[in-house]
């Protein structure tokens, strides 16, 4: 297929099962991770299995404006060196609408001796940073926000402070992640603490964690939702990104909804990406449980939703109010869209989805033109309704490039006919 994509594909139901071998790219939120802990260290390390996609691009581009050398040997590597320290960049930071370089740089670049600038697109713009924004002025580096979102201006000093911080994580871990992995770059111990116990999706904690261990840092759990980071930088090392549990999703869900079978090459008990704990549930299609707590597999839960469209029984997703921060409205993106192909298919129930669920659209042509809110996780899990439902068409596919930009090329190679529309 070409890589100029047309402004919307019909996706034609398959009518049979679906197979074969699909490797799913590497992990979005462990690429930034390591990208930006490789630009911290001292020395060339070398990221293999890693996802080249517009997020990763944007930091990696970043990260370039401030004197890290990042190189690509080949289609999935990085090889990135760095002083120990970044620089002041020439310009403002430019990320787009990803979400992970903007929450993390906007703490790492408070380690710069000098002003940055850290900024997104108009989506961007309308997503929350005044958390993490809060807890750096606690550590005493000036950081200010106006609107509450990006942008966000850092005068750092070069140091990132010391002592115990507290956050408030109930929108995004994001925030916790980004102070962690500045941490190392105190004055002294830094101590990170939740400011009370909601937090969204705790196990990317975890990845955040393993990822600084990697790569040399001194962290200790000190608490329940509190960690004590030592001042030890980073040193380069060589690491290997696992595949993007995320990405994995639409994968299982293609098996469900067409009795197929899709070789990931990993097992779902190998990831340890929090999204993962999906593939259990998805697999008991056609009897998924009546409630499903997506808190700690947020990205899952649109391919959920639309898999749960043709379950035996209604779904309700709870535990999912980040969901409304995320690209977009993803509660209501994904009731919008399922309501788009029949009417009364899912409603919102406060911060809850619920999907109604027909296992009688099997087969039917219910022609849709699904709006996709420059969300790639809304195209791609609207696809897979495509493959039950005749006339599903997905507007500007070319979002997916986010974080999947071989999606429908994957699509295509198991078989799946997709007709450019306008």
């Amino acid at each position: 297929m070409s890589n100029a994509l047309p402004p919307a594909y019909t996706i034609v139901p398959p009518g049979r099962p679906l197979a074969g071998r699909v490797a799913p790219p590497g992990s979005k939120s462990i690429t930034n991770r390591v990208l930006l802990l490789a630009a911290l260290a001292e020395g060339t390390s070398h990221l293999t299995g890693a996802l080249k996609s517009k997020d990763t691009v944007l930091m990696a581009r970043a990260l370039g404006q401030m004197g890290v050398t990042v190189e690509e040997p080949d289609a999935t590597s990085f090889r990135v060196t760095g002083t120990g320290r970044l620089a002041a960049p020439p310009a403002p930071l430019f990320l787009g609408n990803a979400g992970t370089a903007t929450r993390f740089l906007t703490a790492a670049v408070a380690t710069i001796e000098g002003t940055v600038i850290v900024d997104g697109d108009e989506d961007m713009r309308l997503r929350p940073i005044k958390p993490l924004v809060d807890a750096l002025n606690a550590l005493g580096i000036a950081a200010d926000a106006p609107s509450g979102c990006p942008p966000v201006t850092i005068r750092g000093n070069g140091r990132f402070g010391k002592g115990r911080v507290e956050v408030d994580a109930s929108l995004s871990s994001q925030y916790v992640s980004a102070l962690l992995m500045a941490a190392p770059f105190g004055d002294g111990p830094v101590e990170i603490a939740l400011a009370g116990k909601d937090i969204g999706a705790r196990g990317y904690v975890d990845l955040t964690l393993a990822a600084m261990r990697a790569f040399g840092a001194s962290v200790a759990e000190t608490g329940d939702g509190a960690w004590l980071v030592q001042p030890t930088g980073y040193r380069a090392t060589d690491f290997h990104i696992e595949p993007d549990a995320s990405a994995a999703t639409y994968l299982w869900g293609i098996e469900a909804l067409t009795g197929g079978h899709i070789d990931l090459g990993i097992a779902a008990d190998a990831f340890t990406q929090p999204d993962a704990a999906s593939r259990a549930l998805i697999a008991q299609f056609p009897d998924m449980p009546a409630v499903i707590d997506g808190s700690q597999m947020q990205d899952a839960v649109p391919t959920m939703a639309v898999v749960a469209a043709f379950n035996d029984r209604p779904v309700r997703f709870v535990g999912i109010a980040n969901l409304r921060v995320k690209e977009t409205d993803r509660i209501r993106a994904v009731a919008n869209e399922l309501n788009r192909i029949r009417p009364g298919l899912a409603r919102e129930e406060g911060d809850d989805l619920v999907v109604v669920a027909d296992p009688g659209l099997s087969g039917q042509t219910l022609p849709a033109r699904i709006r996709t809110y420059h969300d790639h996780r809304i195209a791609m899990s609207f696809a897979l309704a495509g493959l039950r439902i005749g006339g599903i068409t997905i507007l500007d596919p070319a979002c997916t490039g986010k974080t999947y930009p071989d999606y429908w090329d994957m699509l295509a190679g198991l078989g799946v006919d997709l007709v450019p529309a306008e």
